[in-house]
């Protein structure tokens, strides 16, 4: 099973890709946690990745597609995995598909989880609290939720004119969530 976990930031993408990933037995590759892996190494690429995730924005595609392509073409990932985080644009979706060609596969389903906006800021800044997230701060949550507006949600449209976009409400306890994910994949063929 080859997915993607879309939805903006705050909507539970982590938490659920956990469960999801565990669920198909696959790997959960998150790009956030990737980035985030590097900034506390001090990497070149942390250091770079560290200047964009401050303000609010995206980390540029050809850093973000060179890292995602190194991660799915490990081993534990030929049977499938769950993208959390990306693609976030369009060009990034283009990218992908090249990627999940090359390996004689295709992508099984998009998944999106809708939250209310004010809910997710609420959730975020609570997450800055107890996990000490310093790029979890009123503006930069509200920036990041533009961003996602703009260079984002347009995927939801091209995921699903290609037939393959889920839409699960991701408002609710975290075991709710989970059960109304699964119950929209189980009915999916695994490619």
């Amino acid at each position: 099973m080859r997915l993607i976990l879309m939805g903006p930031p705050g909507a539970g993408k982590g938490t659920q890709a956990k469960y999801v990933a565990e669920h198909f037995g696959i790997p959960a590759i998150s790009t956030g946690d990737i980035f985030r892996a590097n900034v506390s190494q001090g990497t070149p690429l942390g250091v770079e990745a560290k200047r964009y995730m401050d303000a609010g924005e995206y980390v540029p595609d050809e850093v973000t597609n060179r890292m995602v392509r190194n991660r799915i073409d490990e081993d534990d990932a030929a049977p499938g995995f769950l993208l959390d985080g990306y693609p976030r644009t369009v060009a990034q979706v283009s990218e992908l598909d090249q990627m999940i060609e090359a390996t004689g596969h295709r992508l099984d389903a998009a998944v999106v989880l809708t939250v209310d906006a004010e809910e997710l800021v609420q959730r975020l800044l609570a997450r800055a609290q107890t996990e000490g997230r310093a790029d979890d701060t009123e503006e930069v949550i509200r920036r990041r939720q533009e961003v996602y507006t703009e260079q984002t949600e347009p995927l939801i449209d091209v995921y699903r004119s290609r037939g393959l976009l889920v839409e699960v409400d991701g408002m609710g306890e975290v075991d709710e969530v989970t059960q109304r994910v699964f119950a929209a994949l189980d009915v999916l063929p695994s490619s």
